[in-house]
């Protein structure tokens, strides 16, 4: 792994890696460092898992990690299109559940349900599960809007009461999920979604953020050159003591 680029934005940390892969391994290594630390402070670890593509490397460099007994680990994510089963190629649940939960067998993993018959009872339901003790680690994407989680501009609140909301997706966001290869067209992807809000995200003691790809490019720079404001959700991440963002190349060009 060549040595990467080290800089410091407000409170959040940056690392510019050579490449992708690159990029997962260092951010898996420090996760597997913090998930040791809470396991031998705490008994246990919880995170949360942001389920993307962003997210690939990161995941399947950590699920390849020894050493970690996972069966003191909890799993929860950050979003969920309403409406869609978690047998959807596109669903949250589904990839939390392929990419990491079935290889690494946790000892709980947490599905927020788009499929609920009640949304609002079913965020309730999951902010429950959420604070009933610590989050160690959020692992965290940025979208091509800046959204983190499904926090688009126009729904984001730094200062939200709630630490699971029903959101409407701005159209940005929705043609992402097209362009990632989820859905086949604008009017498949669901309209609305469960998602953890921004204080529910930066609760978390320490933050990961894995931000590949060019199409990222200039959400990064919003995030970290622009104020610290819900025009860019993603520029809150400055303000987090135990964050670190890592780029490779595509996205930490200018």
């Amino acid at each position: 792994m060549n040595a990467p680029l080290r800089f410091q934005v407000d409170a959040l940390r940056v690392e510019l890696h050579a490449s992708k892969a690159d990029l997962g391994r260092a951010a898996a290594a420090r996760a597997a460092t913090l998930i040791l630390a809470a396991l031998e402070r705490r008994g246990r670890a919880r995170l949360i898992v942001g389920t993307g593509p962003s997210q690939n490397e990161t995941v399947a460099a950590l699920a390849e990690t020894p050493g970690l007994d996972w069966t003191r680990i909890e799993l929860f994510h950050m979003d969920e299109y309403i409406g869609l089963p978690s047998t959807h190629p596109a669903s949250f649940r589904r990839w939390l559940k392929e990419r990491l939960a079935d290889r690494v067998h946790p000892g709980a993993v947490h599905f927020l349900n788009g499929d609920a018959p009640g949304a609002e009872a079913e965020c309730r339901r999951y902010e429950s599960l959420l604070r009933e003790a610590p989050v160690d680690i959020c692992f965290l994407g940025f979208g091509e809007n800046g959204h983190i989680a499904f926090n688009d501009p126009h729904v984001a609140d730094f200062h939200d009461p709630l630490w699971v909301k029903r959101v409407a997706m701005d159209q940005r966001c929705r043609l992402q999920q097209v362009g990632e290869g989820h859905f086949p067209s604008l009017d498949a992807v669901p309209p609305e979604a469960l998602t953890l809000t921004c204080p529910a995200l930066m609760a978390a003691e320490y933050l990961i953020c894995s931000v590949p790809d060019r199409r990222k490019a200039e959400a990064v720079r919003q995030a970290l050159e622009g104020p610290i404001s819900t025009r860019c959700p993603a520029s809150l991440v400055r303000t987090h003591a135990g964050a670190v963002l890592y780029l490779e190349p595509e996205s930490g060009r200018p």
